[in-house]
């Protein structure tokens, strides 16, 4: 986990993030797995997929798993949360991120093996939009977009879409989004900052009324989804990044690591972006203890709650109150060195049966860990 060096004010952060490797890799849960059946009984009858991935993790919270399952159906790629993976000046930057990931998608940087291109028909028309739901404008574009494809479609009853993505990626606000700005009408689905509201597939919600004048016949109807999960996360820093941004249950990865992850990530911008918390610092206890005083997140005779500070400070960084910016590196090298890494057998994914059995090691370390601490004490 190496990153660029930034020195503020004589303040050195560190170059790299030591995790115990045997923290928590999977968080997929039985709910995922039904929710994987009932997409592919139901994928007949559908026309189009959105596909939601987190803006501040675009590429991982990529999902293989609903790769392969919804393979071959028309896609378009949301990536929500615009707005917090980004200042709201930075529209070259969410335009040149759209530009790469574009291309990414098309396969000219994309990670998409021939073959499947070949019999799956590829993804070489995946179109890719930036959504905020808090912003009409780019909801708008998401609408126009469905409807140029419900044209195409010439569907008599009505296309169908289905929105999918990894757990807390926005899918249940985006459709929400969507109701009220096509239809005007009050949300349909329940959301929360926490994944897993969503449990099982939703009926089909209208977001576009029939337009026989336009050609768009039956109107345009989406069904809200579960988030599926990977099953297993191979790179330690990918679980730290999907915990951060909430697509994982808050608790599965200790808070106080979690926490100090996004220290490290605030570190390498600017520390000051923290400035009116703590002095800079790369050590996460006096972090959470200077955060702890200054919020008032005390225990009895006022100890500083190192806990509470780490919930504190990760759920304001989630809402953009602690900077805005993405974690995954999005640029022609990276991309272009992840086709590569691919195409090599680099980036392979594992069987279910595999991923349990790497969760269940995982476990046995952690738990042998814990008795070697007790042990010692």
């Amino acid at each position: 986990m190496a990153a660029r060096l930034k020195a503020v004010g004589g303040f050195v952060p560190r170059t790299v993030f030591e995790v115990s490797p045997s923290i928590t890799r999977s968080y997929f849960l039985g709910h995922h797995a039904g929710a994987l059946t009932s997409m592919r009984k139901v994928l007949s009858n559908i026309n189009l997929i959105l596909e939601c991935r987190d803006s501040r993790v675009p590429l991982t919270s990529a999902n293989p798993l609903l790769e392969s399952a919804l393979a071959g159906r028309s896609r378009i790629v949301v990536y929500t949360k615009a707005d917090l993976c980004a200042p709201a000046s930075a529209n070259r930057w969410i335009d040149k991120q759209k530009e790469l990931l574009t291309k990414f998608h098309s396969g000219s940087l994309g990670i998409v093996a021939e073959e499947e291109e070949r019999e799956e028909g590829g993804y070489g028309g995946t179109e890719v939009l930036f959504t905020d739901a808090g912003s009409p404008r780019s909801i708008k574009k998401l609408i126009d977009a469905v409807r140029e494809r419900a044209v195409a479609s010439e569907s008599l009853t009505g296309l169908r879409a289905l929105v999918v993505g990894m757990p807390n990626a926005g899918k249940s606000s985006l459709l929400n989004a969507l109701r009220a700005e096509g239809m005007q009408l009050p949300k349909a689905a329940r959301t929360g900052a926490q994944p897993g509201i969503t449990r099982k597939l939703g009926t089909a919600v209208r977001i576009m009324a029939e337009d026989t004048a336009a050609g768009l016949e039956g109107g345009v109807f989406v069904l809200d989804t579960p988030g599926v999960f990977v099953p297993y996360v191979t790179d330690v820093e990918a679980m730290l990044k999907l915990s951060l941004v909430g697509c994982v249950k808050d608790g599965l990865v200790p808070a106080e690591t979690v926490a100090d992850y996004l220290l490290f990530r605030l570190n390498l911008r600017d520390p000051e972006m923290y400035g009116e918390l703590s002095a800079p610092t790369n050590d996460i206890r006096e972090f959470l203890d200077n955060v702890a005083v200054r919020t008032g997140k005390l225990l009895k005779g006022g100890v500083p709650s190192q806990e509470q500070a780490a919930d504190w400070i990760v759920q304001q960084w989630r809402k953009g109150n602690l900077g805005r910016f993405g974690l995954d590196d999005v640029s022609e090298e990276s991309l272009a060195a992840l086709r590569a890494k691919a195409l090599a057998g680099g980036e392979q994914h594992l069987s279910m049966n595999q991923a349990r059995k790497r969760e269940k090691e995982a476990r046995k370390a952690r738990n042998a860990a814990k008795r070697q601490g007790m042990e010692a004490s």
